[in-house]
Order: C-alpha cells, then sequence, then structure tokens
C-alpha cells in the first residue's frame, strides 16, 4: 500500500513504574532523518528508539516526543555524607569550644544540615532495560497509529494519482491518434506552396511531393516516445498498485522525470499547433503527477 511522508501518531504505555507517552509526526523529506526529543536521563535508549522507527519508515524527517512520568518511585534519591557531616560537625565544635558564643552556641541539627554537600539529591538509578522496553513499547503504540494514518492519506494520494494516469493516457491516445494526419496535411500544404510558386509553369511531382513529405514525417516522427510514454504509464499504474515497497515514491519520482522527458521530446519533434497543445496539457498533469508524489514515502 502506497504510504504518505506525511502524519502524526500516539502511543502510551503504563506499567507500576511509569508512564511514557509518545508522539510521532512527520513531513516529506528526501530522506528519512529522526529527530528525538526526551530526558537527557534516558538517552541511553534513544539509538534503539531510532532502530524501531527504521525497521517500519523509509522516508520522511520524523520527530519523536516522549515524556515519562515516575508512578511507583521518585526519580531522585538522597545521599547523605556521613564522614563529611563529622568533619563538619567538629569543626563547628572546636569554633564553639575556642570562642565564647553564649549558651545557645551549640552544633544544631539544622545548621548541620544546611552545609554543604552533607546532603544530596541525585537521579535514582535507573533499569536501563526495563526503561528502554517501557520506551519501545510506547515508541510501537505510536509508530502503529502514524502508520495507520499514512496509509490512509496514502491511499487517498493513490487514487488521485491513478486518475491522473488516466488523463495522461488519454492525452497520449489522442496525440498519438492526431499524429499520422500530420503527414498528409504537410504534403497538401507543400504541393499548394509549390504550385503557388510554380503558377502552373510545371506540374509538381507526386514523388517529389511524397520524398518531401516523407523527410517530414521521419523528423516529426513521435511513435517512439510514444511508446516509451504508454509504458511509463502503465509502470506508474503498477507502483501505485503494488504493496508500497521501500524507496517506491522515489521510484515513482524518477519515472515521472522520465514522463516528463518524452513529453518534452514530443514537443520539439512537433510542428503542429494541435498537438502542441495537448503536449502543454500533458505537461500540466505530468507536473501535478510530480507534486503529488513529494508526499509519498
Amino acid at each position: 500500500m502506497i504510504r504518505s511522508m506525511t502524519g502524526f501518531g500516539r502511543g502510551e504505555f503504563t506499567d507500576e513504574a511509569a508512564k511514557v507517552t509518545v508522539e510521532i509526526r512527520s513531513v516529506n523529506h528526501r530522506y528519512l532523518d529522526i529527530f528525538v526529543k526526551m530526558p537527557r536521563k534516558y538517552a541511553f535508549a534513544e539509538e534503539k528508539i531510532k532502530a524501531a522507527i527504521k525497521e517500519r519508515l523509509h522516508r520522511g524527517k520524523v520527530e519523536v516526543g516522549i515524556m515519562v512520568d515516575n508512578i511507583g518511585q521518585s526519580d531522585s534519591d538522597v545521599r547523605l555524607d556521613m564522614d563529611l557531616a563529622s568533619k563538619y560537625y567538629d569543626a563547628l565544635s572546636k569554633l564553639r569550644d575556642n570562642f565564647d558564643f553564649g549558651e545557645e552556641s551549640r552544633v544544631s541539627l539544622s545548621l548541620l544540615s544546611r552545609m554543604p554537600d552533607v546532603i544530596r539529591t541525585s537521579a535514582a538509578e535507573e533499569d536501563e532495560e526495563a526503561v528502554t522496553q517501557r520506551l519501545l513499547a510506547a515508541t510501537s503504540k505510536a509508530l502503529d497509529d502514524f502508520c495507520s494514518m499514512r496509509e490512509t492519506e496514502g491511499a487517498r494520494l493513490a487514487a488521485d494519482l491513478l486518475e491522473r494516469a488516466d488523463a495522461v493516457a488519454d492525452l497520449r491516445s489522442r496525440i498519438e491518434q492526431r499524429a499520422p494526419e500530420i503527414e498528409k496535411e504537410y504534403a497538401a500544404k507543400f504541393r499548394a506552396r509549390v504550385e503557388e510558386i510554380l503558377d502552373g509553369v510545371y506540374e509538381v511531382p507526386a514523388e517529389r511531393v511524397a520524398l518531401e513529405a516523407a523527410i517530414f514525417a521521419d523528423k516529426a516522427n513521435i511513435t517512439e516516445e510514444l511508446v516509451r510514454l504508454d509504458s511509463h504509464v502503465s509502470q506508474l499504474r503498477s507502483f501505485l498498485n503494488s504493496d508500497g515497497s521501500e524507496g517506491i515514491g522515489k521510484k515513482i519520482d524518477f519515472l515521472i522525470q522520465e514522463m516528463n522527458r518524452e513529453a518534452n521530446t514530443i514537443g520539439s519533434k512537433s510542428n503542429d499547433t494541435e498537438i502542441t497543445s495537448l503536449m502543454l496539457d500533458l505537461k500540466a498533469e505530468i507536473e501535478k503527477i510530480r507534486e503529488q508524489v513529494q508526499n509519498i514515502e
């Protein structure tokens, strides 16, 4: 199935320790570019999260937002440095004994606890494997939601592109039907022009007219371009009806370049206003396809 490169998905995972919420959004990009935003203390899981995303996505600028709420325990530890507290106590007691501060000059718990580094808080130690599994579980759910949205949008894109492929095929058929008439019209115009110049003095040889028409037809022949364009349209339909394998967007993008090249060649060879008009309509449809293809993964 064809997938769009734009989308949004949200997933949650909750257990007795934490609630993890992951949001994924993406926009068009030539390659796969992943940016993960989450608390720094969980940075150890970033590469595994990116790897999980790369397994399911192939193109797009992807932004991943991760939020973690701890439920079962605080995410900080309190550490008491007893050795340092003893040194502070001894030093403060020595000051008290050597100076007269009065009866109230005892070393209190309040004073000692406020001394630098006696009590320190630090991030609680995490079970990295357990945390990674929680993050990946939420990421997987977000990816499910995200991919579902991209497939829905991709189906809409594919339907639109198939209609435009039909329009290109119709214009190509009209050009093909018009092409044989050009040689006949050129031969008639050539004969009339020469007869006007000769003014009845000489009769224009039929074989000369046929030769000029043949030379013109050879220069203006667009059969090969029409055959290749028909093949490109068939291949485009095949891609749009495929399962959306890796890199399908890039393949279609290249195919559209080839279709545009054939249209340009038809225009350069044509010396007919009707074909030129059809060719301009053809190029307009191809350009619309090219713009839509930029949205396909």
